[in-house]
């Protein structure tokens, strides 16, 4: 049997879900959490959520998480293992293929490539400071959670300077 795409009155319920996953994919996000989230079981979400977006569930997050480390990479002097860390990654050596297999170069290729260009680099400190990753609460010495919001980074970055 083939499924196919979701009908209306389950859509939103996907939708719920996938916005959930984007709003916090650094966080450690599950198939349980994310049917809870669309109030389904797991595996009705898991089949429905594949035919309607294309992708299970669990790349989707894992796609999320590489679109954000690619961000950083580019952006910030944070090393790969930072980087890993705060996308809601916890092994570099899944982080590292997952990223080679999405972009195509490991992470450190592409951070390269980036830094040849000679362009101004975000310091760590400035981005943990601004809120472009944020810790996790009670981790005081990794990068936890990513900034669930690209606007709220934005205007965190606009905000006078603090002495």
């Amino acid at each position: 049997m083939t499924t196919t795409r979701a009908h209306g009155d389950v859509l939103v319920h996907l939708r719920a879900a996938r916005d959930h996953a984007d709003a916090r994919f650094a966080e450690p996000l599950d198939l349980d959490a994310l049917a809870a989230v669309a109030r389904l079981s797991k595996f009705h979400f898991h089949r429905l959520f594949t035919a309607t977006y294309g992708v299970s569930p669990r790349a989707y997050v894992s796609e999320r998480r590489i679109e954000r480390a690619q961000d950083l990479l580019r952006a910030t002097n944070l090393s790969v293992t930072e980087v890993c860390h705060a996308v809601g990654f916890s092994s570099l050596g899944s982080f590292s293929s997952r990223f080679r297999e999405i972009v195509g170069e490991s992470p450190s290729e592409f951070q390269a490539r980036y830094a040849a260009t000679g362009a101004p680099r975000i310091p760590g400190c400035y981005v943990f400071m601004w809120g472009l990753v944020e810790r996790a609460p009670g981790d005081a010495g990794s990068a936890g959670a990513a900034s669930t919001a690209g606007t709220a980074s934005a205007e965190k970055r606009d905000e006078p300077r603090r002495p």
